[in-house]
């Protein structure tokens, strides 16, 4: 999808301002005053992209913004509307995707001649316009309560790399290996072409028993491991069928959202439960009372704090999970990305009781768009297990499954592990000295022994006069993804730090990055 918002005129070279000014008198471009009933509330539940989305559409569909209308450029919208650039490109991507503006090469964004709600009514064009509107204001058809609730819970995606916190650098990737493994799929075998197993391909489960035999200290059984897409399915997976309804589901606070978004599609009932020095807090979660059908942890590396769950802790948790007859879900998201000593044994292994489900992903170490994860279910209801998921989405994917299986099997997979290790260890070293030169008397940034992202916690000079949602909205106007860490609690009271991600930027970009944070920050 590509979006013109700036508008050209012959030379690459002009700035937004010039080319607006010197479109002008080119087309009808929409009035200012158009814009003057638009009313965007950074306090509403719905995001302020989502929000300029709707009264865009609406606009367009009143035809008070016409068909054929050119719109004025993104920066300068923004400014109009007090808002930033980020929000109005989520807006005009959003309508473009659904066909109400389109973008022209060399020119702008306009809108479109013919939108998508004259076309579903061409056949009934005799009704008119008046009939076509009363028909949709009768409409009241949207997102669920459950819906509304779990788009307000994920942030938006943004296109910057500095400093995006759990992405890898895909362009180190070693994709002319992959390319030869992936040649399987020039002869495929009759079993590969037609495997009904719901729990993926079998030679891949098997050799991610040996991986995490030797790498993780689990011992399991093929059987008991079932292929997702990606870590967040997984998650998905196990709620829905291991909860019922309203069953209470403590997770970590502050957490990953996209966590908490799975347990909330599964209608359970989430309490957020505080982390300390040592991980989830137990005395903190009995402090609710709310006696938990499951617990979700992050033991190895807890996102976005960064503790690593102690051992005496991770003890306590098994105990009283055992006492309470809870399931524990162990998020191992990135383990394979420790700088300093080896780490803690994986929270399943210590596990007597057979009540931990363990979620591994691929994303981090391999690319994000693979969408591959794992399960280790307890044995005891893994073909159970196996049986119900046919009733979510029969089978997972088996696109990348056997090339996935080879890069492990024949040693790519460690040997990519090791380098982007090293890379990654580097990078945080770089992002660490390149935050003590240049945002010195602004945010405190100490390394860590493991993880892709580290926290900028504000000094008192800045937590005086910014919080950090404040402080991340400068941060995207400058195009740099800092994510204040308000986000990722459930009341947003930590509001002193920024989530700095530094894996998948290179170390002269890092520089550069903390250069025009610095910059935003003291404006």
């Amino acid at each position: 999808m590509t979006i013109f918002p700036d508008g050209c005129v012959g030379t690459e070279m002009l700035d937004e301002d010039s080319k607006e000014t010197a479109l002008k008198g080119r087309s009808k471009r929409a009035s200012l005053a158009v814009f003057s009933d638009f009313v965007l509330n950074p306090q509403a539940p719905i995001p302020l992209w989502q929000q300029l989305y709707q009264q865009l559409r609406d606009a367009m569909i009143s035809r008070r913004l016409p068909p054929g209308t050119q719109l004025r450029a993104t920066r300068i919208l923004a400014q109009e509307l007090g808002c930033s650039r980020n929000t109005v490109l989520g807006a005009f991507e959003q309508l473009i995707a659904e066909g109400y503006l389109e973008g022209r090469i060399g020119s702008g964004t306009y809108v479109a001649n013919i939108l998508p709600d004259d076309a579903m009514c061409a056949d009934d064009a005799s009704a008119g316009q008046s009939s076509r509107a009363a028909r949709r204001s009768h409409c009241t058809l949207g997102l669920s309560q459950r819906g509304s609730q779990l788009a307000q819970m994920i942030q938006d995606r943004v296109p910057y790399k500095a400093f995006a916190p759990c992405r890898p650098d895909v362009s180190l990737f070693p994709f002319e290996i992959w390319e030869k493994l992936a040649r399987v799929w020039g002869a495929p075998s009759q079993s590969l072409l037609t495997q009904a197993d719901p729990c993926g391909y079998w030679p891949l489960r098997e050799t991610i028993c040996t991986y995490l035999r030797a790498a993780r200290m689990i011992e399991c059984k093929p059987e008991q491991v079932i292929i997702t897409g990606g870590a967040q399915n997984g998650v998905d997976m196990a709620a829905r069928l291991l909860l019922d309804p309203g069953d209470a589901v403590w997770v970590e606070d502050p957490g990953y959202p996209g966590l908490q978004a799975a347990f909330c599609a599964a209608d359970t009932t989430v309490v957020p439960v505080p982390v300390d020095q040592e991980g989830l807090s137990i005395a903190e979660g009995k402090a609710t009372g709310q006696v938990p059908r499951m617990i979700a942890v992050a033991p190895s590396h807890q996102y976005p704090l960064g503790v690593t769950m102690s051992l005496q802790r991770r003890l306590e948790l098994l105990s009283f999970a055992a006492e309470v007859d809870s399931w524990i879900i162990e998020d191992d998201y990135d383990n394979e990305f420790r700088y300093e000593g080896r780490p803690l044994a994986a929270l399943r292994s210590l596990d007597s009781d057979d009540r931990v489900i363990y979620v591994g992903t691929f994303s981090k170490v391999l690319f994000p768009s693979l969408r591959l994860g794992y399960l280790v279910v307890p044995s005891r209801i893994s073909e159970r297990f196996a049986q119900a998921r046919v009733g979510i989405d029969v089978q997972p994917s088996l696109l990348s499954q056997p090339i996935v299986d080879s890069f492990i099997r024949e040693g790519y997979f460690f040997s990519h592990v090791r380098r982007m290790r090293t890379i990654y260890r580097d990078r945080q070293a770089v992002l660490v000295d390149a935050a003590e030169k240049n945002l010195s008397g602004l945010l405190h940034v100490h390394p860590d022994a493991s993880g892709l992202h580290l926290l900028g916690r504000f000094t008192p000079e800045v937590s005086a006069r910014l919080d950090d949602a404040s402080a991340s909205r400068r941060a995207a106007n400058s195009r740099i993804f800092a994510p204040p860490l308000s986000s990722f609690y459930a009341d947003r009271r930590d509001r002193g730090a920024l989530v700095l991600g530094y894996a998948a930027v290179d170390e002269r970009s890092i520089i550069s990055a903390t250069q025009a944070l610095s910059r935003a920050l003291r404006l």
